[in-house]
């Protein structure tokens, strides 16, 4: 506003001087006219004076009135909304389609900085189905919580007090599930959404351990507040090294005998790593359910996704029910709700994305995962693969006898995504569709964005790449994944997928058949506990109840099916 005030000065200052100038010519130029003809020459140059003036008043109108305060601040406020919007895009994305409903159904909430996290509201990939208004409010009902017991709020400040004095005061106004980074990125994404949704339940705030890279993979959450462990969290030193040794561990007071009702500890240690052993596991009993809603800090360490036996808890079974009618889709909804790549990760994704799987007709997503130390590529990998894609109808086989050049036109086009530590197979495969025309006359183009050579956990490049990788597995339309692969899981749960399952093999010989089609887009819980905590005996948990079975492809894992 005021640089279009001073700028109307300026004008009019100008205006006013050039008008003083002609005025200085014109009285000059009338003294020289009227030493020859006084006379003829008076009414000359008056009439001449008069129009000159009235040109200028005209003209200085025309620089003024159109460019009024209002209009220029309004302008320039217009241009500088555009230059942001423009900024964003294409920080972004400079073509993608990004999905109108950018709350996916109201499972996500409204109010965050967009410029901070681009992938949270620019989804080029829906849901699949509706998350159940159930779901949604409690999800509501879970940020205000978090807000009001997040870090540095008044009640954290109390607890954290608390825990430092190894003392309960008095009932606090919030408890907590600590969430320890442990294990692969695949295993940390399974086991946060485990810890979250077992937050849910139990009406507790979740704070995540950083790690060495999560800050780096995945934006907040939750609104206002982070979810991350300030620095100066009491127990941050001790996070990495608590095991079923130590003092603190649910499963040792167990067999010590140490739980009591009458004395509560201030935090106690939850191992649910596959490591686990039979009083660990009892974690999963509603009768010890009741001590641990007791103390206000649980610390877990787990790898593995451990959803299916909340399913079979008593307590926690008309809540589940509400919240997931439909129970395969726990990990799509609480995958899309919590797990949205930083802004560097979704550069990786994007510019991939729009650089090979646009504008095409089909999105073909392979996910290899070999569990041989040798190097490879191994001959009877590449074999189950093709034999699982050309047999299912993923992928066209081409012609191999005769030399038939192929024709242009208009033919159905499939981009191939596959991701694999060695590049060997995707040259593979590659080469097979270049050199050999394909027997339905489709185009297929055959892409792999990494090969890193061998799983470099700790490295923050490595999973930058990782995630974004899954992430672009989960924008296919179909999926082929690796048996007892956490990768594949997280990809096929994102992207509401059920993948067709490639079988481990075995003696370096392709299975037959190679793959299964997936009976629901679940992870596999790989060390479930099978224990019957009524009857205090083992028994087979995945003949319990309809909607929870084996894995396809892991005999002794737990997965959620719908009913």
């Amino acid at each position: 506003m005021q640089e279009s005030i001073n700028l109307i000065s300026n004008m009019k200052r100008l205006h006013s001087r050039n008008h003083d100038e002609e005025e200085l010519k014109s009285e000059s130029y009338n003294r020289s006219s009227s030493i020859s003809n006084r006379k003829c020459s008076l009414f000359t140059s008056t009439r001449f004076a008069s129009l000159f003036l009235l040109t200028l008043f005209l003209f200085s109108l025309s620089f003024i009135l159109p460019h009024s305060p209002s209009t220029i601040t309004t302008t320039s406020l217009l241009q500088l909304k555009q230059t942001q919007q423009q900024g964003l895009n294409i920080g972004a994305s400079d073509s993608a389609e990004f999905l109108k409903d950018t709350l996916l159904g109201g499972l996500l909430a409204a109010g965050f900085d967009e410029r901070s996290c681009l992938s949270r509201y620019h989804s080029v990939k829906g849901l699949s189905g509706n998350p159940s208004p159930y779901l949604i409010s409690r999800l509501r009902k879970y940020e205000a919580l978090h807000k009001e017991c997040g870090p540095y709020t008044k009640s954290y400040n109390k607890t954290v007090k608390d825990l430092r004095s190894g003392l309960l005061s008095e009932s606090p106004d919030c408890k907590y599930v600590v969430w320890i980074s442990y294990s692969g990125l695949g295993n940390r994404i399974l086991t946060l959404a485990s810890a979250f949704l077992y937050a849910l339940l139990t009406n507790r705030v979740l704070l995540v351990d950083p790690g060495v890279d999560m800050v780096d993979l995945f934006c907040e959450p939750f609104p206002d507040v982070s979810w991350f462990l300030p620095p100066d969290f009491p127990l941050n030193s001790q996070l990495q090294s608590f095991n079923q040794k130590s003092d603190q561990c649910h499963g040792k007071m167990l067999k010590n005998k140490s739980v009591t009702n009458s004395k509560v500890p201030s935090f106690v240690y939850l191992h649910l790593a596959h490591d686990y052993d039979d009083e660990d596991k009892l974690f999963f009993c509603d009768e010890d359910q009741k001590f641990l809603h007791k103390v206000p800090w649980l610390v877990m360490r787990t790898d593995n996704y451990f959803t299916p036996s909340l399913f079979l808890m008593p307590s926690f079974e008309h809540e589940l029910s509400n919240l997931f009618p439909n129970k395969e889709t726990v990990f799509h909804f609480l995958g899309k709700y919590l797990f949205h790549p930083t802004n560097k990760v979704w550069g990786l994704v994007i510019r991939y994305y729009e650089a090979y799987l646009t504008n095409v007709d089909e999105r073909v997503g392979i996910q290899i995962r070999v569990f041989d130390t040798r190097p490879g590529p191994f001959q009877h990998v590449l074999d189950q693969i093709l034999a699982c894609t050309l047999k299912e109808n993923l992928l066209p086989n081409v012609v191999k006898k005769h030399d038939i050049p192929s024709s242009f036109g208009k033919f159905k086009s499939k981009a191939v995504l596959m991701t694999s530590l060695s590049s060997g197979y995707f040259e593979k495969v590659r080469d097979m569709y270049w050199e050999f025309p394909t027997v339905t006359g489709e185009v297929v183009g055959v892409y792999q964005p990494s090969h890193e050579g061998h799983q470099q956990t700790g490295k923050q490049i490595h999973n930058q790449k990782a995630w974004a990788e899954m992430y672009l597995l989960s924008l296919t339309d179909v999926l082929v994944t690796s048996s007892w692969s956490t990768f594949g899981y997280v990809a096929q749960g994102l992207g509401g997928l059920k993948p067709w399952i490639l079988y481990k093999p075995e003696n370096e010989t392709a299975p037959d058949p190679p793959c299964q089609h997936a009976m629901s887009m679940e992870p596999c819980f790989h060390a479930p506990p099978f224990y019957d905590c009524k009857a205090k005996r083992g028994t087979d948990t995945g003949a319990l109840v309809p909607h929870v079975r084996h894995c396809e492809d892991m005999s002794w894992g737990l997965k959620l099916v719908d009913n």
